[in-house]
């Protein structure tokens, strides 16, 4: 059995230490750049808000920004309120920006591929509607006996809620829904 002597394994751990201590002490660095440069974009952008308000109008703005900023309006947003918030970046030193943002009260999206997951379940009725517009939609290949059993498997429930206000006699209501414990009116 061959075994790494004791003095080549302590090596290893001290270099992949001292590997540790450099990587955050540049990520440490790369963090206050990316505030510094953030804060100061912030400024030059506060600055040059006003300049093309005075000179163009209030609606000005926003057409110069698409115009000339490569980030979004949101982003500028956030680097402007950032500026305007502290008057040194140092104080918020070591943080990332998303960090500094919630410090400071500044909203942010949520990390991610852009699209955002529901975090909630849909109501029935939506399911259910959703399935009727996937049904309807002619798949190219089905066969007519094909497509009837999709559309009666698709379709079941929505079918079998609906009957109930079909089957019910004239004059009685046929479902019974639960009161809203909400209103969206005030």
């Amino acid at each position: 059995m061959n075994t790494v002597p004791e003095t080549t394994v302590a090596a290893e751990i001290n270099r992949l230490h001292e590997q540790a201590k450099s990587c955050s002490f540049q990520s440490r660095q790369a963090l206050t750049g990316a505030l510094s440069a953030a804060w100061q974009a912030g400024q030059l952008l506060l600055a040059e808000k006003k300049r093309v308000r005075q000179s163009m109008g209030p609606g000005a703005w926003l057409l110069w920004l698409e115009a000339n900023f490569k980030g979004t309006a949101r982003t500028a947003q956030r680097y402007m309120r950032l500026a305007q918030s502290v008057a040194d970046v140092t104080f918020l030193q070591g943080m990332s920006l998303r960090q500094a943002y919630a410090r400071l009260g500044i909203a942010t999206e949520p990390k991610g591929s852009g699209q955002r997951r529901l975090r909630h379940r849909l109501p029935a009725h939506l399911v259910l509607a959703n399935r009727l517009v996937r049904a309807l939609r002619r798949k190219p290949g089905q066969s007519s006996e094909e497509q009837a059993e999709a559309y009666r498997r698709d379709l079941r429930a929505l079918y079998d809620k609906l009957r109930q206000w079909f089957d019910a006699p004239a004059g009685v209501p046929a479902v019974n829904f639960p009161p809203r414990s909400g209103s969206y009116r005030s």
